[in-house]
């Protein structure tokens, strides 16, 4: 630490010297539950550690003694006469604090590579260390290991920091039954994960097997009602404002919220969008207009035209399961009849090909393999309650519940890495219905899951990015809804996660679910069509959760309640009239990516 604020002029004797390091400390609470958090502590050298004046905290290493970091005021201790004691002036600057309190880190490389800490208590003020012999990539590494860390759009300097609550992303595993909505209470030691957790809301589960961030990526389908109810309690006691926004922050790793409101921070605001066009809705594409873009061996043509069609009436059903295979791309516009024939020979003997490798598993080779067990009984749960009241899946012993079941064991193999998440099987199930055949479901569900492939990845990358376009696309749409939403911790509009995830399938009735999706697999009129699709939803709706002055849960319950109320006609007209809107308007700022 350079206690000079002159960091081109360093004296020796003003250079404090010490090492930092991020400790996994374990936390025991009176009921003798434990859990861990990550803490990050920075001391003196121990050679020059004074040995007394000092009220310290003793950490578990006998040479390791530090300030915490609540305290960390730069207190000033005399030594009688006013002058600071040179071993108290070292001193002072030790700290700790722990790794979910830190929000950003200041990433310099001047004269010595430094690192500032800004913590979410803003009234806190940590010093700048500097890294004279190196280091900083390592410690950095480090801390990735417990926390998120990803560049500031505004800064590049500055990383963004992110943790994931440990308790709250394994307790997700609560969702996947579909009765569960609200709080889960464990009142055993847990001996196969040897701890257990204690807590008013949230507690570990024995039952949890799978990687904890892909269960909870799973459960975020009935996210919206879990929140609800866990915020809600069972007292109905309501949680401070700073706390909320923290724990939906722990929900989805990567985001930060504003917990202070910020001058100037609506730097975007004041552009004039003009008004918003008038926009009609055309007639579904009928077979005679499909046969009059065909060349006589069979090449689609004018496909800039035809796509126009589809987006503004989608299609009549019957041409559905032809059509929809060039839109997802498993037929290329300009294949001919014939090159068509042998795509599907082909991609039919390597179907086969790999459903025969999971289906010639036998039940010894199965018991060693963890992955296969896992993604079998996962699939087998969805299956079974997967539009179980549509006629093509309703009933015991359905065959359309066997394919469903075989295309996404056969999908596990065709993709060994992702394998199956849950809200997959609602992403297959609309192109079983329109295929009526195995294999050619399977590879438009292919070509479908390469759009939607980082929604169910791990690290959920797709739907943080959708998360932060949607809150940046609205701001500059409605100013005064997205700050009544921000007012309510709602700003990053994390109640629209089912929504982006499985692309409005649980929103929407069967028939429009499939008309949505053939208009948003045209392309048009942008790539990011259902972002404008959840800005026309909540445009419908803003009027009624500012008059009713709903608070957080309100909104979350009120969009909840929203499905299968939509009217999608309406919804596609308003979401295209808003691109028109944006498109006309001369300055073009934050939103310039989703096109």
């Amino acid at each position: 630490i350079h206690s000079n604020s002159n960091d081109d002029c360093i004296e020796q004797d003003l250079l404090i010297s010490g090492s930092i390091r991020v400790v996994d400390k374990v936390l025991f609470s009176k009921s003798c539950n434990r859990d861990s958090s990550s803490v990050m502590e920075w001391g003196q050298s121990a050679e020059e550690r004074p040995h007394q004046g000092l009220e310290t905290q003793h950490s578990y290493e006998t040479e390791w003694d530090m300030v915490n970091a609540i305290s960390f005021k730069k207190k000033t201790f005399s030594n009688g006469d006013g002058a600071l004691n040179h071993s108290q002036e070292r001193y002072r600057w030790a700290f700790t604090f722990s790794v979910t309190d830190l929000r950003t880190i200041t990433v310099k490389v001047d004269s010595w590579s430094s690192l500032f800490f800004k913590l979410k208590d803003t009234s806190i003020s940590l010093p700048t260390l500097y890294f004279h012999q190196g280091g900083v990539s390592e410690f950095l590494d480090s801390l990735r290991r417990c926390a998120m860390l990803s560049e500031s759009p505004e800064d590049e300097s500055c990383l963004l920091v992110s943790t994931v609550n440990k308790t709250l992303s394994q307790s997700f595993e609560n969702l996947l039954d579909d009765n569960n909505f609200g709080l889960v209470h464990v009142n055993r030691i847990l001996t196969k994960d040897k701890y257990a957790l204690s807590g008013h809301w949230l507690e570990q589960r024995y039952k949890l097997k799978k990687d904890p961030y892909v269960t909870t990526l799973g459960g975020f389908s009935k996210v919206t009602n879990y929140l609800y109810d866990a915020f809600r309690g069972a007292e109905e006691q309501q949680r401070p404002p700073e706390e909320r926004a923290d724990l939906l922050g722990e929900v989805i790793p990567g985001l930060e919220i504003n917990h202070q409101e910020e001058p100037g921070f609506e730097v975007i605001t004041r552009v004039d969008l003009g008004v918003r066009p008038d926009v009609q809705r055309g007639e579904p594409l009928s077979p005679e207009q499909w046969g009059g873009h065909q060349d006589p061996e069979g090449r689609v043509v004018n496909v800039p035209h035809l796509k126009q069609v589809i987006f503004k009436g989608g299609l009549c059903h019957m041409l559905r399961k032809e059509v929809w295979k060039f839109l997802l791309g498993y037929f290329p516009w300009d294949s001919t009849l014939e090159e068509r024939k042998a795509v599907t020979r082909d991609k039919t003997d390597e179907y086969f090909r790999m459903k025969l490798q999971w289906k010639s598993v036998s039940e010894e080779q199965e018991r060693r393999n963890s992955k296969l067990r896992d993604n079998r009984s996962l699939i087998e749960k969805d299956v079974n309650r997967t539009d179980r009241t549509n006629r093509f899946y309703e009933g015991i012993d359905n065959p359309g519940l066997v394919l469903l079941h075989d295309i996404l064991m056969t999908y596990c193999m065709f993709d060994f890495d992702l394998g199956y998440v849950q809200g997959m099987s609602d992403l297959l199930s609309p192109l079983l219905f329109v295929m009526e055949n195995e294999v050619d479901a399977f590879w438009c569900f292919v070509s479908f899951m390469d759009q939607m492939h980082q929604n169910f990845e791990e690290q959920m990358q797709g739907m943080k990015t959708q998360l932060v376009q949607l809150s940046s696309l609205l701001r500059l749409l409605d100013l005064n809804f997205w700050n009544y939403l921000e007012s309510q911790d709602s700003g990053f509009l994390y109640f629209c996660f089912r929504w982006l995830l499985i692309r409005f399938k649980r929103e929407l009735s069967f028939p429009d679910v499939l008309r949505l999706w053939e208009v948003m697999w045209t392309g048009l009129p942008c790539q990011n069509l259902h972002l404008l699709v959840c800005c026309s939803i909540l445009d419908s709706e803003k009027q009624k959760i500012m008059e009713e002055n709903y608070g957080f849960n309100e909104i979350l319950k009120h969009v909840n309640e929203l499905s299968m109320k939509l009217d999608i006609e309406e919804i596609l007209r308003k979401a295209e009239a808003i691109c028109l809107q944006i498109k006309g308007c001369k300055v073009m700022t934050e939103v310039t990516t989703l096109y």
